[in-house]
């Protein structure tokens, strides 16, 4: 594996950690499509630190199980915002 994709991977897993970031917040802030941060945490980090990577598997986990409510306040305040333009 390439140096930056290690050193990528573990910046990714610590900023996932330290802000409880999703896995699409982390894409963006470090330029990288979805896909790739997602393989950079699950399969790369693991091979290069694996204490790291099972951190960031906890807040990942947290993440999915929590997606369900977000979605649902995303769209209750997308409705509020409409009715307020009414």
């Amino acid at each position: 594996m390439k140096d930056y994709i290690e050193q990528r991977s573990i910046a990714i897993g610590q900023y996932i950690i330290e802000t409880n970031a999703t896995v699409r917040q982390a894409a963006k802030k470090f330029g990288v499509s979805k896909s790739t941060a997602h393989k950079d945490l699950i399969e790369r980090l693991v091979l290069v630190n694996p204490t790291l990577a099972a951190q960031a598997r906890k807040v990942l986990d947290t993440n999915k199980s929590e997606r369900h409510i977000r979605g649902g306040m995303a769209t209750k305040e997308k409705y509020m915002h409409e009715k307020e333009h009414e």
